[in-house]
């Protein structure tokens, strides 16, 4: 057993027996039983409007009933000694009747390229219907994953998804600018609205979404799914426990390189925004997930190569700072003309912690540096990998099946996009820009989803 290892099973030993950790550990998820002692939870709700520091959340859905023992592992005997890493639980989906239907709206490369795929991964959600204006693409993609013919719809026909009772929720993953549009649709269609990051293009538009899914009664959640992903669930309890003391810095990166100027990411009304919206984003995100604090001030720069016609609506740069109440100070950056880079690192006052693909789809690199006696000790952490779309929507769908609030309900989405305005005016401005001051842990979470 690694040292790393050995720290976090003498922590977890504390407030867990050797079978939990074993269990927790085999799932991938030595962070899910941190993070179930830190647990974080959307406690207050009622002083939180009152401070009007959050918008009046949306009621809970009533919660589906589910056989008992239906999505228990079913047990198999020990066979492996506690020398090696042990099994985790047998996969245990619910049968396909009793999983959420999702319909996708676009069938661009992310859906094409990993969400499909990943509902092959899910216990809880099955595609059952399809929304693009590409008929030809669309009969081929229902074809190659068994979506009735009649469950595909065109824009046009997108309100007519509230007569198909196979649908419950509906994934929005078309461009920024048509988020809010296509969420306020299928709430008031009655569907649950799962929709990727960045939430829209606006706070205004952001308060829009929440309003419609509170009208509906219907739950609305944002696409984080890096707050899904093990490896980065781990380093947010590290941090949060001051496993190697206080946090004191953080920096973060996030940047790839573009080449279609008439691609939608490059057009203000669809992007919002450029390299900040789409990829800045992670770091702003994740900076706040992995703290639990909510920003004070913020100072930016900006760029954008004059001339380049990829950047004659977007920005192409933006690098900034936030303060945090605790006084921690972070520094990111993103870009969206530098080869591709997605890494933070977090320096403690015992040690560092250096995630490389800290944002990617996959292949996160986790390594530890602390003192030992006179040794300093650099180690690399592994946890089994599981797809992070996969986990996100299937904690979506327990949410649906048991009438639970969004770890990362829209007002989490909300929040990150009135920082990114305030970036926005720093940068314009050439000053800092002060943020309302918000109290406490996690404040616009739901519940910490312990089991991924």
């Amino acid at each position: 057993m690694s040292t790393i290892d050995s720290q976090v099973e003498q922590w977890l030993r504390r407030s867990f027996s050797r079978k939990t950790f074993i269990q927790t550990a085999g799932r991938g998820l030595a962070a899910g039983a941190l993070g179930s002692v830190v647990g974080a939870c959307s406690a207050g709700q009622q002083a939180l409007r009152g401070a009007g520091a959050v918008p009046n959340l949306p009621p809970e859905s009533p919660p589906a009933q589910i056989p008992p023992q239906v999505d228990e592992p079913i047990r198999l005997e020990t066979w492996k000694s506690d020398a090696d890493r042990q099994s985790p639980p047998t996969p245990s989906p619910l049968p396909p009747d009793q999983r959420v239907g999702y319909a996708l709206v676009g069938l661009g490369h992310l859906t094409l390229e990993e969400l499909l795929p990943a509902f092959g991964e899910c216990a809880r959600s099955k595609p059952v219907a399809l929304v693009s204006g590409s008929p030809e693409k669309m009969q081929r993609v229902a074809q190659q994953y068994g979506i009735k013919p009649e469950n595909c719809y065109n824009y046009e026909t997108y309100d007519q998804l509230k007569d198909n009772p196979e649908v419950q929720a509906i994934y929005i993953v078309l461009p920024n600018g048509m988020h809010a549009e296509y969420t306020i649709r299928g709430a008031e269609a009655g569907k649950h609205i799962l929709c990727e990051k960045p939430m829209a293009n606006t706070p205004e538009e952001c308060e829009a979404m929440i309003a419609a899914c509170q009208r509906a009664q219907r739950l609305l959640m944002v696409a984080y799914r890096i707050q899904y992903e093990a490896t980065n669930r781990l380093v947010r309890d590290l941090v949060r426990n001051q496993h190697y003391g206080k946090v004191k810095y953080i920096e973060a990166f996030n940047g790839q390189s573009s080449a279609n100027p008439d691609h939608w990411r490059h057009k203000i009304a669809l992007a919002g925004g450029g390299a900040l919206p789409d990829i800045g984003l992670y770091c702003l995100n994740t900076i706040r997930f992995l703290l639990g604090e909510e920003p004070t001030e913020v100072f930016a720069y900006q760029y954008s190569t004059p001339g380049d016609p990829l950047f004659r609506e977007v920005e192409e740069m933006v690098s900034w700072q936030m303060r945090f109440p605790s006084g921690l100070v972070t520094n990111s950056a993103t870009h969206y003309q530098a080869h591709e880079s997605r890494r933070y690192r977090v320096m403690a006052e015992r040690g560092w912690m250096n995630m490389d693909a800290a944002f990617a789809y996959q292949g996160q690199q986790l390594a530890i540096s602390y003192a030992e006696g006179q040794q300093e000790r650099t180690e690399e952490v592994q946890l089994p990998v599981k797809n992070q779309f996969a986990a996100e929507i299937d904690h979506f769908s327990t949410c649906i099946l048991e009438g639970k609030r969004p770890y990362t309900p829209g007002e989490e989405g909300l929040q990150d996009h009135r920082i990114m305005a305030a970036i926005y005016q720093s940068a314009r401005e050439g000053r800092p820009v002060a943020l309302p001051h918000i109290e406490g842990k996690d404040r616009f979470r739901g519940e910490d989803p312990k089991a991924l």
